[in-house]
């Protein structure tokens, strides 16, 4: 005679089976006094969290009598798969007060569940625990507190764990390598791929693709033709995952000719190599060419996520026509994704930058949920379009809705300020962002500080300001200080401040072109006619300026 535990036994296996089809299952099993067998209760949790059915899964756990690692480990991932970060930790914390020990997975789930949410101090906690345990050595915890750390910024912390492990397999060597891409260590990312390999381990995909993370500057695009190179010799570049990281990293060093040419080869792309390559010719500055590829990439039938959409609607705000950003729109309402926040911000932004401010007004009233960066947006908006008013009140609102402003709120007030020549307004906010938000000024912020005093005519409180920055100043506060002296015609400290620039940056031309406007301005001609020809002797060159008008 067919036992049902036989049925059980086979269907409860197949992941993939319907909700309603796991609740009869469930229904069989209790029906069977199969319940109390762990090995059961801890299928059956994993197809409810598949599912994102976490009340029924906490159900099962809650009524399991015998609880084995697996069942824990189980319910403590189904909680931090989605989310629910403060109950995947206080199972593991009762987990820890029972008779069973928690295993290198136990560890894995909840050093995987402290970096999605962030929490530095619950990692180091956890890393001490699995060290106690005498876990601290295990490849498979050692890989998944690498990356934790890596995600988290401390890629020092990472680096210790990794030496900390005698023999470390393949997959704790990719982690770090990973590790180091994702913090921007090319160098240490390079050299420890150099030392895996002189240690008799063989690359794979995933090597390849975490070595590829960190050249992301166009200063290494040499470096970044000998990784290809050697992804050829290997056979590596027919890997999909691979090939996209290959043409993620072209784009990230704007070199979109060698990214064709990747995309090109890979024969059957994903949303994922799309999105690569369309988000690097928008960040190249090559916008058109962005919105011809989305085309192209929705008549293959393929549906962007908010993310490229956003990517789009970006370089469609770059161009002086609002009708490709218009029909974006179009298709976001037809694809339902009006409510999504990442693609509503956006919109507005687009909106705002195309000249059609209202259009963009009228975006955010009709959203339905709006974040920091959709507040953002919308005071970038008024500021740019001279509202500055308009922009306070919109940040008295995030206040008063309990939203906390981040560097870019800051800096679009800040840009509000300088375009309606708002200097004490301006100062209060710096200082407010300084002391009572605790946001450290980033170079954008004295940008817009010192443009706001220098075109207040306030020329040398703007130069001490900046003589007040630790070194080196970012060239770009500079030249935001010598193009308020090419305004107020102060040619004596356009001087000095065109001379610091060209000591940093030799081989810019349109420093040199300001300093000579600003001579002839002044009715300097043979100043200004010798700085041209110095130009053209030294074969220095401004990019020539271009009207949409």
């Amino acid at each position: 005679m067919f036992h049902p535990i036989h049925l059980i036994h086979r269907d409860v296996l197949k992941i993939h089976q319907s909700l309603s089809t796991t609740k009869k299952l469930h229904a069989l099993i209790i029906k069977t006094q199969l319940s109390h067998d762990p090995f059961y209760a801890t299928q059956i949790v994993r197809v409810y969290a598949l599912h994102g059915d976490i009340c029924s899964a906490r159900n099962v756990f809650d009524e399991s009598p015998n609880r084995s690692v697996y069942l824990w480990n189980s319910i403590i991932r189904a909680h931090a798969q989605a989310h629910q970060f403060s109950d995947a930790f206080s199972i593991f914390r009762k987990m820890l007060r029972t008779d069973i020990s928690p295993d290198n997975f136990t560890y894995v789930c909840v050093i995987r569940a402290c970096s999605e949410r962030f929490y530095i101090h619950g990692l180091k906690l956890v890393h001490a625990g699995a060290i106690v345990s005498g876990l601290g050595s295990d490849s498979i915890c050692g890989s998944s507190l690498v990356t934790a750390y890596s995600k988290l910024g401390l890629v020092e912390e990472a680096s210790k764990v990794f030496y900390g492990i005698r023999e470390p397999d393949l997959v704790l060597w990719n982690s770090m390598i990973s590790a180091y891409g994702n913090c921007g260590f090319w160098y240490q990312s390079l050299e420890l791929f150099s030392n895996m390999q002189n240690s008799g381990k063989k690359p794979d995909g995933y090597t390849f693709v975490g070595l590829l993370l960190s050249l992301s500057d166009s200063s290494l695009v040499n470096i970044s033709q000998g990784v290809h190179g050697f992804c050829l010799k290997t056979g590596f570049d027919s890997n999909a995952h691979v090939g996209g990281a290959l043409l993620s990293m072209y784009s990230r060093c704007k070199s979109m000719s060698s990214a064709y040419k990747v995309f090109g080869g890979i024969s059957q792309p994903d949303l994922v190599t799309w999105s690569a390559l369309i988000t690097g010719y928008s960040q190249s500055g090559e916008h058109e060419k962005a919105l011809v590829f989305f085309k192209k990439l929705i008549l293959l039938g393929k549906k962007p996520d908010s993310v490229l959409i956003a990517s789009v609607l970006a370089a469609a705000a770059q161009m002086a026509n609002v009708k490709p950003g218009g029909e974006i729109h179009a298709y976001v309402i037809r694809q339902g994704l009006e409510s999504d926040v990442m693609v509503s911000s956006a919109l507005i932004h687009m909106y705002s930058k195309s000249g059609i401010l209202s259009l963009g007004i009228r975006v955010f009233d009709i959203m339905p949920e709006r974040n920091i960066v959709t507040y953002n947006s919308l005071i970038s908006g008024f500021g740019l379009h001279g509202l500055a008013s308009h922009a306070f009140e919109v940040f008295e609102e995030i206040l008063e809705k309990g939203l906390v402003p981040d560097e870019s709120t800051f800096s679009a007030l800040l840009c509000a300020c300088s375009h309606a020549g708002l200097v004490e307004d301006g100062k209060n906010v710096f200082r407010r962002m300084k002391e009572e938000f605790g946001i450290q000024a980033r170079t954008e912020h004295y940008v817009h500080l010192v443009k706001l005093l220098g075109m207040n005519g306030e020329l040398e409180e703007a130069y001490y300001l900046i003589h007040s920055l630790p070194e080196p100043v970012e060239h770009g506060i500079w030249g935001a200080l010598l193009s308020c002296c090419d305004a107020c015609g102060n040619s004596e400290l356009a001087e000095i401040v065109a001379q610091r620039l060209m000591e940093t940056n030799p081989k810019r031309g349109s420093y040199k072109v300001m300093l000579s406007n600003i001579y002839a301005g002044d009715g300097k001609w043979d100043e200004a006619r010798k700085l041209r020809d110095n130009m053209r002797e030294g074969n220095i060159w401004k990019n020539p300026g271009l009207s949409w008008i």
